[in-house]
């Protein structure tokens, strides 16, 4: 499947819930007012979306949240989503309180990558992020999860000036004994995102160097699905990565589209554009309708964000309004 400038989309990130047992301050904090969708897509509607979608060629699944563990029987729909034939991996996104518990039952349904969100090892900023003290929950989910050898397993961060970027450096050392990829997340201009300055690459990489005393070497080989790009240490087992959507943007090699999980097909996250699916479904549409409502939508994809560029009217109006934890991380 391609867009209209020569693209294959061939990932799609799914977003189970819009719920979470966290509260951070770029993405859920604390008081904000949120919507709750009329419905959200049933386990039979997201396996009937995903057969069309591999039937269009995306072979690779990640499912996001809010934090999905939230919502029952995931463990029981990856099963389901890896049985789907073209579907090569799924993977999850989780903030890791409930990691633990399911990991088991995940592996067993054919999970095959962990991506874990931890903004700082210091008990007292991550809580100034995340609004709760879970910490040493989500430290064990970490520990549990690369216990499992066919499990890639990946840690997030998003720096925010201020509250861990003193504590990067700290994440990182955890790729140095362990098979481990730490990765590093630019603050998006989305939602309560907007709020908070950039911690560009540039910048992590100049303070990763100097608190780790040792040159970071760009690594020439591909770690996963999606945009990030990685390098070596001297010495480390695992890798650091970015994910710097802001500063070195990559939306011409863009190869994904987001499914919220009320049903709207995203085909790029600054805009609104896209298109609704769950009407179709609630009517009973059938999977060529779908297929062919997807790959309009894919074909409309736009060229690029403009997130550093001054929004002209036309752009302004088509700009995406929801919140990250609405549309899925």
């Amino acid at each position: 499947m391609q867009d209209s400038y020569g693209r294959t989309i061939d990932y799609i990130r799914i977003s189970v819930t819009d719920q979470c047992n966290l509260r951070c301050i770029y993405c859920m904090p604390e008081g904000c007012i949120q919507k709750v969708p009329k419905q959200i897509l049933t386990d039979d509607q997201i396996l009937m979306l995903c057969r069309c979608f591999a039937q269009l060629g995306v072979s690779r699944v990640k499912i996001t949240g809010g934090e999905p563990l939230l919502r029952p029987q995931v463990p029981a729909l990856i099963k389901e989503i890896r049985q789907i034939p073209g579907i090569r991996s799924v993977t999850l996104t989780t903030n890791g309180i409930l990691l633990k518990k399911y990991l088991p039952q995940l592996v067993k349904a054919g999970l095959t990558g962990v991506n874990i969100s931890i903004d700082s090892l210091n008990s007292v900023h991550y809580q100034q992020i995340s609004g709760r003290d879970r910490l040493l929950p989500v430290m064990d989910s970490l520990k549990a999860a690369l216990s499992y050898p066919e499990l890639v397993t990946k840690l997030n961060c998003v720096p925010v000036y201020g509250k861990n970027h003193q504590d990067l450096a700290d994440l990182a050392l955890l790729a140095k004994d362990q098979d481990l990829h730490v990765r590093f997340i630019e603050m998006m201009p989305i939602g309560y995102g907007k709020d908070f300055t950039c911690c560009t690459e540039d910048q992590i990489l100049m303070l990763l160097e100097k608190k780790l005393h040792t040159q970071l070497i760009p690594y020439e080989g591909s770690l996963g699905n999606g945009p990030a790009h990685y390098y070596q240490a001297q010495g480390f087992k695992g890798k650091i990565g970015f994910i710097s959507a802001v500063s070195h943007k990559f939306c011409s090699q863009c190869n994904r589209i987001r499914l919220t999980s009320d049903g709207y097909l995203k085909t790029c996250l600054q805009y609104q554009a896209g298109c609704d699916l769950m009407p179709y479904l609630q009517k009973g549409a059938s999977e060529e309708t779908l297929k062919q409502m997807i790959l309009k939508a894919v074909k409309e994809k736009p060229m690029c964000h403009h997130f550093l560029e001054e929004q002209k009217d036309e752009r302004k109006e088509k700009e995406e309004l929801r919140a990250m934890c609405e549309i899925g991380g």
